[in-house]
């Protein structure tokens, strides 16, 4: 993390350093990654303006020049990864969830995608030696399907597995929730999740996972029919580019869970597809296919990743939480 101030950055003065606060860049690094029509308009200064502040921020916070496959292969060894406490799933996301990603859930209702939600809001409060990252959990709520009573009954069953004491109560403490009433208030709770997470950034916990759940909820409930879906691909762009934004700032992992849609017109295979189009297709690093089996089996397959073959893996969702099947 650098220490140069906002307003040492030439062309910053005092009254644009508190409007860029104010609309949530509070680090060179947020600045560094922001689009000059974006900063132009929070800051009120012109587009020139703007891209000679985000040049001289990139430069101060070493971003966005190009750099040798060595330095990348290095600076990746700095991504976490968060275990889901199931070993097959583990050894298929070659870890577990990775941080700097956005990892997509996707499956029919009661497939299992809050209960991972859940799961992981508790895992990564672990510490390195069982699968954590030692962090808080950011969930932004959007079908109001949080619960902690279901993170008390999983914190008992980590509590039997690990043959350790966990206080349910701690674990409440370190997860950060925020429901959200419609799709702008869902794009503007990642501006307080960046905010918070820097105001934990120096604690004991910081901000490791950001959980949205479920992504496109708001989306499409309120843009119906095929006019108002360049629209709405747009908004849907800017917002997972923001929770994109988010993972790579805090090195955290950012999971999303997403609905379905049936395809009628597949007469072969399986005719089930996630919402959201090519935007949340191409944006998400890791997409997660969950769907039902017998009882409590869940059959879990990652479908696109940048550098892990597709694979399925499968795990039961008991009271006790995610487990080995």
């Amino acid at each position: 993390m650098s220490e140069i101030a906002l307003e040492e950055l030439p062309g910053v003065g005092p009254a644009t350093a508190e409007k860029l606060k104010e609309a949530g860049f509070n680090t060179i690094e947020a600045v560094a990654v922001a689009s000059p029509s974006e900063l132009a308009t929070t800051a009120e200064i012109g587009e020139s303006t703007a891209a000679k502040i985000i040049n001289a921020a990139r430069q101060a916070a070493d971003i966005g020049g190009f750099e040798t496959g060595d330095i990348v292969l290095e600076r990746r060894k700095m991504v976490g990864k968060l275990t889901t406490g199931c070993t097959e799933f583990d050894e298929m996301m070659g870890g577990g969830i990775e941080t700097q990603a956005i990892t997509e859930l996707y499956g029919e209702f009661g497939s299992g995608k809050t209960q991972l939600a859940h799961q992981l809001a508790i895992n990564v409060q672990m510490d390195r030696e069982h699968g954590g990252l030692n962090g808080s959990v950011i969930i932004i709520d959007t079908e109001n399907t949080f619960r902690p009573e279901r993170i008390a009954q999983m914190v008992k069953g980590l509590s039997e597995k690990h043959g350790m004491e966990l206080d349910p109560e701690e674990f409440l403490q370190n997860i950060h929730v925020a429901r959200a009433y419609n799709s702008n208030h869902q794009i503007l709770l990642v501006d307080s999740a960046t905010d918070l997470a820097n105001e934990l950034r120096d604690m004991g916990k910081p901000v490791r996972l950001l959980i949205v759940d479920s992504l496109m909820a708001h989306f499409r409930a309120e843009y119906v029919g095929r006019g108002t879906l360049a629209d709405r691909q747009q908004k849907l762009n800017k917002h997972m580019h923001g929770l994109l934004r988010f993972g790579d700032l805090f090195n955290a992992s950012v999971v999303v869970t997403n609905q379905v849609m049936a395809k009628p017109d597949a007469f072969f295979g399986d005719p089930t597809r996630p919402v959201g189009g090519h935007i949340v297709g191409h944006t998400a690093t890791f997409r997660l296919y969950l769907r039902k089996s017998k009882g409590d089996k869940r059959i879990i397959r990652l479908v696109d990743s940048p550098n892990l073959p597709e694979g399925e893996a499968v795990i039961a969702v008991t009271t006790a939480g995610l487990t080995d099947q």
